[in-house]
């Protein structure tokens, strides 16, 4: 009976790891990496290292396990049933997390798709959805590109390109080394569109432009065998940039006096923590980065949907909130699924407050 009970529970937990290999992703040769200037010693490199701080990891695992802070929602978060595009000028579509839809002079950019339940190669382990997705993934709109930051589970997840195969026609727009993954996952080749820093590549009558970010890649032990990216998106009237994951850097104004000015930029500030500055911005430095990529309208990400930061549940956007005021930023903080017209952005309604700690 024991040995039929083992027998059950191994079946079981080999079903229920059956996509692991798969969530790994798979791996690019290094002659394919080897042209950008950006990959040296079997790794991609930011322009300036910034390690970690002496002690970081403890001092982060104490905060993970013992601090008092609150890291989800009092509530529900509010959603909102996300509305059919109209073909002209700029609005976004916040879906939680970094997944946006950006609606350019006609063209439809989803950027960093999630629709998962969990952000982790594991089915039953990982962080896990504070709120739904505000639609299901089968229900977007036909898009015209697909555009991944790098290949984080929080920004590049297996279920929802197997979604988006199924539904959506529309090419990957990734950074180096990241169609690898895409190629175990079968998305035919033709679909997959691999950028360096500063290349780019045109799609219904928008120029996607990988540019500079300060961050890092993997999905399992290794790490920096791909590339990560911000982007801008240049329409025939309009442009909106998207920064991806990154610290706070010198790029952004290069960024900014190249391809500015912004009608508006999609910039992270959550799960920042002190004792990694150069991997993701706190919310002062996503306000700097936005003035000096020459933003217009400020729209935040990266935040309220999966616990990665060690902060209060609110703190990103309250922070974010009140820097925003004091440097005269015009900031839209949507709902999740709540569309933003660019050219006439509603006032903001302090909705996580009544969520917060």
């Amino acid at each position: 009976m024991t040995r039929y009970l083992l027998g059950a529970l191994a079946a079981a937990l080999a079903w229920t790891l059956r996509d692991l290999p798969a969530q790994l992703g798979g791996r690019a040769s290094a002659d394919r990496l080897a042209r950008s200037p950006h990959y040296r010693d079997g790794l991609f490199r930011n322009r300036v290292d910034a390690p970690a701080a002496p002690g970081a990891r403890a001092r982060l695992a104490r905060e993970l396990f013992f601090g008092k802070q609150r890291r989800k929602p009092a509530g529900a978060v509010p959603l909102v049933e996300p509305e059919p595009p109209v073909g002209q000028g700029v609005h976004l579509t916040w879906y939680g997390h970094s997944s946006s839809l950006v609606e350019l002079d006609g063209a439809l950019i989803l950027l960093d798709p999630v629709w998962g339940e969990r952000v982790s190669p594991l089915p039953f382990g990982g962080p896990r959805r504070l709120h739904e997705a505000p639609a299901p993934v089968e229900s977007l709109p036909t898009v015209d590109a697909v555009v991944i930051s790098h290949d984080h589970y929080d920004h590049l997840d297996l279920a929802t390109v197997r979604a988006l195969l199924r539904t959506q026609t529309a090419p990957f727009v990734v950074p180096l080394g990241v169609g690898a993954h895409l190629r175990r996952w079968r998305v035919p080749a033709e679909r997959i569109i691999e950028l360096d820093w500063s290349e780019s590549t045109t799609v219904a009558g928008v120029q996607i432009i990988a540019t500079e970010a300060q961050h890092f890649s993997g999905r399992a032990l290794k790490r920096d065998d791909t590339l990560w990216a911000s982007y801008a998106l240049i329409g025939p009237a309009h442009r909106v940039f998207y920064t991806g994951d990154t610290g706070y850097f010198p790029g952004f104004a290069e960024i900014g006096a190249e391809h500015g000015p912004f009608d508006a930029t999609l910039v992270q500030i959550g799960a920042y923590v002190r004792d990694w500055p150069g991997i993701h911005m706190t919310p002062e430095e996503g306000v700097a980065a936005h003035l000096d990529l020459r933003g217009g309208l400020l729209v935040p990400v990266h935040w309220a949907t999966f616990v990665l930061g060690v902060q209060d549940w609110s703190e990103p956007v309250d922070r974010l909130w009140a820097e925003a005021k004091a440097r005269e930023v015009a900031v839209a903080v949507p709902r999740p699924g709540e569309r933003v017209d660019v050219a006439a952005p509603a006032p903001v309604v302090p909705w996580w407050k009544l969520l917060g700690p």
